[in-house]
């Protein structure tokens, strides 16, 4: 792992005057507590750094594969959803694209009459079909979406390396998180790239440090 300078001068400090807390090392850079968060919890994750409440950051000596795991084996897809955004297969594109604005998200999933899963619809697929094409509101969305079995999903006890896992692989920004029911799969959440940067940052944020 390729460190950046900020998080070479942070890893000097540790080594030369740990335990020391993220303001302490805040203050010797110069910078505020919250502008060295997401460099304290990548090196806490990558192992180069370990924490302790009321005593603060030291060098751990872990190696980075080791540490990873440490931290995340236990976090969990069900610990970190958020609320999906579903829509119904016989919607027009128009009406899928401002429920996307209007929602403030990246991917749609679309569910059938019984409210299962059928479709997932992602801005590109949007905007692909809205170029040059002036009657958005007479396609239904069921015409332009990803079908199963090329949907990717995840389920609530699924890890949270799993699911990136599968985002990186597919290179899509969310799954659909889901409980398989008798005729179909039901969506009961969304796990996002935002979801998984926030659990990652969290591990150095639960020592409050």
């Amino acid at each position: 792992m390729e460190l950046n300078k900020r998080q070479n001068e942070i890893l000097e400090i540790v080594q030369s005057d740990g335990p020391i807390t993220g303001e302490q090392i805040a203050e010797r850079l110069n910078l505020a507590r919250a502008t060295i968060r997401p460099d304290l919890a990548i090196l806490t994750m990558a192992g180069y750094l370990d924490a302790r409440p009321r005593v603060g950051y030291f060098y751990s000596g872990k190696k980075p594969a080791q540490s990873v795991g440490d931290g995340m084996i236990g976090m969990k897809v069900g610990d970190f959803q958020s609320m999906p955004v579903v829509v119904a297969e016989n919607i027009s594109v128009y009406d899928a694209i401002c429920q996307m604005f209007l929602e403030d998200v990246g991917t749609l999933f679309v569910i059938d009459k019984d409210s299962h899963l059928s479709g997932v619809l992602s801005r590109k697929d949007l905007l692909r079909t809205s170029l040059g094409n002036k009657e958005l509101d007479k396609i239904p969305v069921h015409v332009i979406m990803t079908r199963m079995p090329n949907i990717t999903y995840c389920k609530k006890q699924d890890t949270l390396l799993y699911a990136a896992k599968k985002m990186i692989e597919q290179q899509i920004d969310s799954l659909p998180v889901i409980v398989e029911r008798e005729r179909g799969l039901e969506v009961v959440g969304r796990i996002t790239k935002t979801n998984i940067t926030a659990a990652f940052l969290s591990l150095a944020d639960d020592h409050d440090l």
